[in-house]
């Protein structure tokens, strides 16, 4: 049968929500204007990288991290940024494994946002630890802090963000920063812990969405490469020199990552652009597992 002729016997069907790429340019698709984004991690490296992605992409931003200040000279040249484009930047010191810190947080940066005029919009849970152990000399303790940080903050982050917009009856975007090490084992490295809670993350991603998608919430993973140039991957080469040598053989574009190669992906994945995906990962990892 035609589908057409589907559509003509289905008269009580319910009409589909109107698709934003249908009324709008592909610029505002990919913009920010009028939200403010929140960012665990936020205080350096990647997390940073990504609140310079949101000014720029016309949005408001609010970093959270368990650092007490953030990174001195990327939040000035931040403000600077911010403050050319008339637009704000915010920092909280939180630990994300507190669900009474992580609450009182987020509630503080949405109510400010309502009072901007700018509503509390969308987050990035990019919060992680990473530790390089062979995994019979893992120490249970150790084990679990990974988890803790990288999955239940996780968690925490996506829960308390998730309830501020079922109370907006707005809708939002949610975006667990995983890893490619949750789909394959890195080269060369002894991350069990940290590999398996990527994992988590992903199979967290797809549970919540079904939960959420009737509230208007989006929830996807962004799976950068491990071996991008970080804080905490510059401390794994700097222990293991070899190491870089083994990545670069599976690296297909002749390079290692840097934490810019992730600000359009993220605003992607914050934006209208995204607005029919949720559930979903998208990797951006140059190519590692295609070469695995």
């Amino acid at each position: 049968m035609a589908p057409t002729a589907v559509i003509e016997t289905m008269p009580s069907s319910p009409t589909p929500t109107q698709n934003p790429s249908q009324t709008q340019s592909v610029p505002y698709l990919f913009a920010l204007h009028g939200k403010t984004i929140a960012i665990t991690g936020g205080g350096r490296g990647l997390g940073m990288s990504l609140a310079f992605a949101v000014i720029e992409a016309g949005g408001h931003v609010a970093c959270l991290d368990i650092l007490p200040a953030p990174s001195e000279q990327e939040w000035a040249s931040l403000q600077k940024l911010a403050n050319v484009s008339n637009l704000t930047i915010s920092y909280h010191q939180c630990d994300v494994t507190s669900e009474i810190e992580t609450t009182n947080k987020l509630e503080t940066i949405a109510q400010e946002a309502t009072t901007k005029g700018a509503p509390f919009s969308g987050i990035v849970a990019c919060a992680g630890i990473q530790q390089q152990v062979p995994a019979l000399e893992y120490d249970a303790q150790d084990f679990e802090r990974i988890l803790r940080v990288n999955v239940t903050g996780s968690f925490l982050t996506a829960k308390r963000a998730a309830r501020i917009f079922v109370d907006q009856k707005q809708g939002g975007s949610i975006v667990l920063i995983a890893s490619m090490s949750g789909q394959i084992a890195n080269r060369g490295l002894t991350c069990t812990a940290y590999n398996a809670s990527k994992s988590a993350v992903h199979q967290m991603c797809r549970s919540v969405a079904q939960e959420w998608g009737t509230h208007g919430i989006r929830v996807n993973t962004l799976s950068p490469g491990q071996y991008i140039k970080t804080d905490m991957t510059n401390a794994l080469l700097d222990a293991n020199p070899e190491v870089e040598k083994i990545w670069m053989a599976g690296a297909l574009l002749g390079r290692l990552g840097t934490p810019e190669d992730f600000k359009a992906p993220a605003v992607f994945l914050l934006s209208e652009g995204s607005s029919f995906m949720t559930g979903a990962d998208l990797r951006v990892d140059g190519g590692h597992c295609a070469s695995a």
